[in-house]
């Protein structure tokens, strides 16, 4: 007997929704539908089109249920950070969500800082520090829209989501973590540190667990996508979150992982939160995870910087595919260039090939002139900063990491995957591709008695879907150890 899941997976430039088939001890996938995702300019503002992408959760819950067997369950995941404002009285939102990219944060971090030191707000909440986190966020949008305010409900993207197909308005544990105002050891919201910052209390909604039930469509919803009555679930709202789930890896502690997509999420699973100056320091943050686990891992500008390229490149008439863009890196020897990928200019620039040049010039590198100089940069760059992130890693848990995990859309680029084993000096294993669905599945799953737990699910995965290995060439480790004190002295 197999039984049937939609999963709704929200990434920052594209969506879609995957049915997944739980059937004779094993999982498969089908995409039910897929749509383009990015932000809207509202007057000078950036902003996500919430009810656009609703309409296309609504088509791909209709195809999914359409494509056969009765689906049992749905459940939306999202990236981090951002949030919706519902008004309780009325039912809607107050504005479309603040896309996180949008600059009104760049130096609200200051402001909070004079009323919450620093240090104290990583110790309660253990949270990176980025200027797109939710504690700014809603900082600044206070002070500019204080009415948004009133009567209002903070909901983060995927319970906004959730709330529009079930009514539900409880927020998700993985989700509320990225928020920076949650206490990462209560696992509830930290009011201390929500007063001191100015925050109304009452704009908070509950926290529960993830692999939780939310519900059922709503009748209007059960009326115009076909009539099935489909329970709702709160899984690992939290795009990483789900990914994680997903990481194929079983027996010691001693691998880490890299969800890689548009941002590089890089980390290991804890126990319990590591809250040290130390901690903070190698910015590293503590997120929540499914089996009560704590995500400690460090944030990464990702493949975000090849797709912005590419997005410019193809304004100028290039028309190149990410496979173009893989194939021409290649061709160009290692280590030409390399930028910090973490440093802010980009975050969100308006032209990123010309920012990349510009850093290399200021950084006395010379001028890449090439497209694929600049791709292969990026490329180079990345692997570095993982191997960078790696060390400090092991030295803050006191162990080496053997073993690398890489899950996600950064998977198909197999350059990026080879560089990042020949880099680090380790094994890295590659895939599942779609680990934030799988992630979001298995959640479900759990949630509905079907799966037993978190280590269970991950046996599944293991049985269900292929991966690749790469190990590190020893001839080309002399290259990258050179280029290695090269990145450190650009970065420092």
């Amino acid at each position: 007997m197999s039984v049937r899941y939609a999963a709704v997976d929200l990434g920052a430039s594209s969506g879609r929704v995957i049915v997944g088939d739980f059937s004779s001890g094993a999982l498969t996938l089908s995409e039910s539908h897929r749509f383009d995702n990015g932000p809207i300019k509202e007057s000078g503002s950036l902003f996500w089109d919430i009810h656009a992408l609703f309409e296309e959760i609504k088509t791909g819950i209709k195809k999914a249920t359409s494509m056969g067997s009765n689906v049992s369950g749905i459940a939306i995941d999202t990236w981090g950070v951002d949030y919706a404002l519902l008004k309780k009285s009325s039912g809607r939102f107050a504005r479309n969500p603040y896309h996180y990219r949008d600059s009104r944060t760049n130096s609200v971090p200051d402001k909070i800082f004079q009323k919450v030191r620093f240090r104290e707000i990583y110790a309660r909440t253990g949270i990176q520090f980025m200027q797109l986190n939710t504690i700014y966020q809603l900082f600044v949008h206070q002070e500019a829209h204080p009415e948004d305010f009133d009567d209002a409900l903070m909901l983060m993207m995927p319970d906004a989501l959730t709330f529009l197909l079930s009514g539900n308005t409880e927020g998700e544990y993985t989700e509320a973590s990225t928020s920076q105002l949650l206490n990462a050891e209560t696992k509830e919201w930290d009011y201390e540190l929500i007063e001191k910052i100015g925050l109304p209390k009452g704009i908070f909604p509950k926290i529960i667990s993830p692999c939780s039930a939310a519900g059922f469509l709503n009748e209007s919803l059960t009326a115009e996508l076909g009539g099935q009555m489909l329970p709702v679930y709160k899984v690992g709202s939290h795009d990483t979150a789900s990914a994680v789930a997903a990481v194929p890896a079983h027996g010691d502690n001693d691998w880490a992982y890299l969800s890689c997509g548009t941002w590089s999420l890089l980390g290991v699973e804890l126990e319990k939160p590591l809250l040290t100056v130390a901690a903070q320091d190698a910015c590293f943050t503590n997120e929540g995870g499914l089996g009560g686990k704590i995500r400690f891992l460090s944030n990464i500008m990702g493949l975000w910087l090849i797709q912005e390229c590419r997005r410019i490149w193809n304004e100028k008439g290039r028309s190149y595919s990410f496979a173009d863009i893989a194939s021409m890196s290649m061709k160009v020897p290692i280590g030409g260039y390399l930028i910090n990928p973490n440093d802010t200019r980009f975050l969100a620039p308006a032209d990123m090939p010309d920012e990349i040049v510009r850093y290399c010039v200021e950084t006395s590198q010379g001028t890449p002139c090439e497209d694929a100089e600049i791709a292969r940069c990026v490329i180079d760059s990345l692997s570095l900063c993982y191997r960078y992130k790696l060390e400090r890693l092991s030295v803050l848990l006191g162990h080496e990491i053997k073993r690398f995990h890489v899950v996600g859309g950064g998977c198909k680029n197999s350059l990026l995957m080879k560089s990042t084993s020949d880099c680090c000096g380790i094994p890295v294993i590659v895939g599942p591709v779609e680990a934030t669905a799988i992630g979001n599945l298995m959640a479900q799953g759990i949630a509905a008695g079907e799966i037993d737990s978190l280590q269970a699910g991950r046996e599944l995965v293991r049985r269900s879907f292929p991966v690749e290995e790469h190990h590190p060439d020893q001839k080309v480790s002399t290259t990258w150890n050179r280029l290695y004190e090269k990145y450190k002295s650009i970065i420092s």
